[in-house]
């Protein structure tokens, strides 16, 4: 009885607390475009200043992959107004913290200061925005950098191009079809003109949003925007290639020797709607009910209780244009890559033919409930929300409106999905093997 209470208790209290994490904002467009939004938490003396830009790999030239990423890192080396080498020292100095990241659809860059030190953050990214200086030296430099992450990352990590492998193969059109890290030769041949043509079509006020959350005082922190952004000039009207990729219809065989592992993998790939849809919210789900974790039913089947793999996995891409489902699994003793791959379609064709239990839908929903609150939980993670909802998914108010879609999302709807999408011919097989050894 007690205990029963508790949870009662428990479960009443979270609810409250999930209402009370709502998220207040205000967002604008300056003149030349750029769309800022401000959100205002006092609880704290800190400050958070990011910009992402609406540009990332997919809209790279297939014979010049790369770029989007390897912007990223030449845009720290230094402005009109800013030193080579004095950025990060800037920040730090300033007892501040950031960094930027790449991924298929944008670019990100982040501060977060003191609240003091607000005016320093913005001062950042407009210099990086108006007076970015893209000379040979950075060029130079940022190639064997960039070509040296790649290197460590990728093609001598383990496992390091399973990504890049599954991608090709999962699309034949589409520019998603390449690795954020773009091609070795690529890069190395990129010259100054390239990356000065890509800095004036893409790092433009009308295509990017200004995102200040924290310790801030509205009018003043508008007043600041409109100084240090304001006078930056809009740019031209990006022309996108919108590539509709044609449906898998016949199962992608695909293998890849890695020189770089001992023990195969099996990796299951899915291409799935853009991260907007609704259908995509519900692939969501099944990838965290199947693969996500050591609570996963793939998991405590083939790690737990049959013992037959060493690791399950999952790998939801969300995207803007296609998403995908990834599945993988490393076989353990006597067991074969293709013995994994016909427990994961056991596992799989469950989902497409039975409703989930009760119990597995409410755990479900309980883990969706936890990320979203530990999404919300910093400024750091409720300015990177706002930035990729309005961005990517055209509502910034997702922030507070993401998990009604996850619990209006059935058992009914679950297994359907799992029928429309997770079709054995509509998916890529990649055997992921170790370079076989010479026997002399």
């Amino acid at each position: 009885m007690k205990r029963t209470l508790f949870l009662s208790l428990f479960v009443f209290g979270l609810a409250n607390f999930l209402v009370a994490q709502e998220v207040t904002f205000e967002e604008y467009d300056l003149d030349n475009g750029l769309h800022v939004i401000l959100h205002q938490d006092n609880g704290a003396p800190v400050v958070n200043t990011s910009v992402m830009y609406h540009v990332g790999s997919k809209d790279e030239d297939p014979q010049k992959t790369g770029f989007a990423h390897f912007f990223e890192h030449l845009l720290f080396e230094g402005t009109k107004n800013i030193e080579r080498g004095e950025w990060d020292k800037i920040v730090s100095s300033s007892g501040g913290s950031g960094n930027a990241n790449t991924f298929l659809d944008r670019t990100y860059y982040y501060e977060t200061f003191p609240s003091n030190q607000l005016e320093t953050g913005l001062w950042l990214e407009s210099e990086r925005l108006m007076h970015p200086i893209i000379g040979q030296i950075g060029v130079d430099t940022q190639k064997e950098v960039v070509q040296e992450e790649r290197r460590s990352r990728f093609d001598n990590a383990p496992y390091g191009a399973f990504f890049e492998q599954l991608l090709k193969n999962l699309y034949t059109d589409h520019p998603y079809r390449w690795g954020v890290i773009g091609s070795m030769e690529h890069i190395a041949s990129a010259t100054l003109d390239d990356f000065k043509k890509f800095s004036k079509t893409y790092y433009v006020p009308n295509n990017a949003v200004l995102v200040v959350a924290g310790d801030i005082d509205i009018p003043k922190t508008k007043k600041m925007i409109e100084d240090y952004f304001g006078p930056i000039p809009r740019g031209a009207e990006i022309q996108r290639v919108n590539v509709d990729e044609k449906p898998i219809t016949t199962t992608v065989q695909a293998s890849y020797n890695d020189p770089n592992i001992q023990i195969p993998a099996i990796l299951l790939a899915y291409r799935t709607p853009g991260q907007a849809e609704r259908d995509a919210y519900v692939i969501n789900m099944i990838s965290t009910y199947l693969s996500d974790g050591e609570s996963s039913k793939l998991y405590k089947k083939l790690v737990d209780d049959k013992k037959m793999a060493l690791q399950i996995f999952s790998v939801p891409i969300s995207a803007e244009d296609y998403s995908s489902y990834i599945v993988g699994a490393l076989p353990v003793g006597e067991n074969t890559i293709q013995d994994l791959k016909k427990e994961i379609d056991e596992e799989i064709l469950k989902v497409q033919m039975d409703l989930i239990s009760e119990r597995d839908y409410q755990k479900l929903q309980n883990k969706f409930e936890n990320n979203f609150v530990n999404a919300n939980s910093s400024i750091e993670g409720i300015a990177n929300s706002l930035s990729e909802n309005y961005l990517l998914k055209g509502d910034t108010n997702l922030i507070n409106t993401e998990i009604d879609i996850y619990r209006s999302i059935t058992r009914e709807e679950i297994r359907n999905v799992a029928k429309k999408y997770l079709k054995v011919n509509q998916r890529v097989e990649l055997e992921y093997l170790p370079v076989q050894k010479d026997a002399n």
